[in-house]
């Protein structure tokens, strides 16, 4: 039944989310070693040419002496500036890169490298983080009150929709997360009670596959993907628990008596055909009847039996 009607909730827990607008692309970045000797040789070379001019004006070269000391100034800038355009990119994250509020690319390469020093660049986190939903108090497909709560394993897949498309994507998964366990735990039992149906308690795998699949869908606009869901606390809401328990406790009592009848007449069966087998003694209906009602008082009682000595027969 659970496998059966699986596909229809799978397709059901689709949302109709925006589609993304944006896309990840991977930006052109120097080897940022080689570009740092650059700026350094720059720098140095800007200094000494900077001695050179200001030697070359004090001796009165004049004009030639101001350009010199003009374009070391400017070397010495152009080295300076060219340090701003250095980046780290550590294991496990990467950097969005906008030049003039446009995005241009991401750096997903671990190292350290050089782009335009002109560009701003966002740090993003890739690694694998979980989110745990607070405890929620909803109520079930029975509008029986319940509390729920989740984790979920989620890692950022597509950097530049997880930047541009919401405004905080952690929070934004955050909520998504709370949204979609409410809509889940509302539309199953907590209990199916024995009906051939789908409950939170029951179906513990199929719920969280059906829970991964709605969040799967409600963050993938905002370049997220959950890797998995899985509820981790499910339990009566406190004013019903008392009588939920009760009620659970009910059943396994008529679940155990039920075995116990049905053991106890196969143990009758077995008693009477043995006897026949082995002609230990003929019974008629009557004392057949007898030794049923016996044996299942024996068999059946939940107190111990006191033995009752009969010194006449059946019929006297």
């Amino acid at each position: 039944m659970a496998n059966t009607s699986g596909g229809a909730a799978l397709e059901a827990a689709v949302v109709d989310m925006p589609a993304p607008r944006t896309s990840e692309r991977p930006v052109r970045a120097a080897n940022g070693f080689v570009m740092l000797g650059v700026a350094t040789a720059l720098d140095l070379a800007g200094i000494a040419l900077l001695v050179v001019g200001i030697v070359m004006l004090a001796s009165g070269a004049g004009q030639g002496g101001m350009w010199v000391v003009i374009v070391s100034i400017l070397m010495i800038l152009l080295g300076f500036f060219m340090y701003f355009g250095l980046t780290a990119v550590a294991p496990g994250e990467a950097r969005v890169v906008q030049l003039l509020g446009r995005y241009v690319g991401t750096l997903r390469t671990p190292g350290f490298q050089w782009v335009n020093p002109i560009t701003v660049r966002r740090r993003v986190s890739t690694r694998i983080r979980n989110h745990e939903t607070d405890v929620t108090k909803v109520n079930d497909a029975d509008g029986n009150p319940i509390q729920i709560a989740t984790v979920v394993v989620w890692q950022v897949q597509d950097t530049a929709q997880a930047v541009f498309e919401v405004d905080d994507f952690v929070e934004f998964v955050a909520i998504q997360a709370e949204t979609a366990v409410r809509h889940i735990a509302g539309s199953y039992p907590y209990d199916a009670h024995g009906e051939p149906r789908l409950s939170l308690r029951d179906n513990a795998d199929e719920i969280n596959e059906r829970l991964s699949a709605e969040l799967a869908a409600r963050v993938s606009s905002a370049g997220v993907k959950v890797i998995e869901s899985r509820i981790i606390h499910l339990a009566y809401a406190p004013e019903i628990a008392h009588a939920m328990l009760r009620r659970q406790q009910a059943g396994a009592v008529v679940a155990a008596r039920q075995r116990i009848v049905e053991g106890a007449v196969g143990m009758v069966e077995m008693a009477l055909a043995r006897l026949a087998e082995h002609d230990v003694v003929e019974l008629d209906e009557e004392r057949k009847a007898a030794m049923v009602s016996n044996l299942l008082v024996v068999l059946v009682g939940d107190r111990d039996t006191q033995p009752v000595v009969n010194t006449g027969t059946l019929y006297h």
